[in-house]
């Protein structure tokens, strides 16, 4: 995990020893990086050239560098730090499973899975039970 914005490494400590490890026992327990110039701001379409910032980004990247999921909301926005744990554990089950098991919404840890095949076509409704 890696947290990336155009800030220097000197606002990221600043904001590691000011604000997060206010927020957070310890500050965050991964590195954060600075991308000064936007470069990977750009990659991933989250950098506003105009005002030379990147927009909030979470982008989950598999083991093989493929893009599994990502959210971009406006600052003002909040982020669900749950969710996205949720959106790693879903994505771990299917890989895990070779994707013979699928996560319906909203799934966690020890509830039901789908079995994709033409068995499940039409009748996803009487499989997933919306908790």
């Amino acid at each position: 995990m890696l947290a990336i914005s155009v800030d220097s490494v000197f606002v990221h400590k600043a904001w590691q020893e000011v604000e997060l490890s206010k927020l957070v026992e310890g500050g965050l327990p991964y590195p954060m990086l600075s991308d000064a110039g936007g470069d990977i701001g750009r990659i991933y379409g989250v950098y506003d050239e105009e005002v030379k910032v990147d927009v909030r980004g979470t982008f989950i990247i598999d083991p093989d560098g493929v893009v599994q999921a990502f959210e971009i909301l406006t600052p003002p926005v909040g982020r669900n730090p749950e969710e996205f744990i949720r959106w790693i554990k879903a994505l771990q089950h299917v890989r895990k499973t070779g994707g013979a098991e699928v996560t319906p919404s909203g799934w966690e840890p020890g509830c039901p899975v789908l079995k994709p095949g033409v068995n499940l076509v039409g009748k996803v409704w009487e499989e997933w039970k919306q908790s």
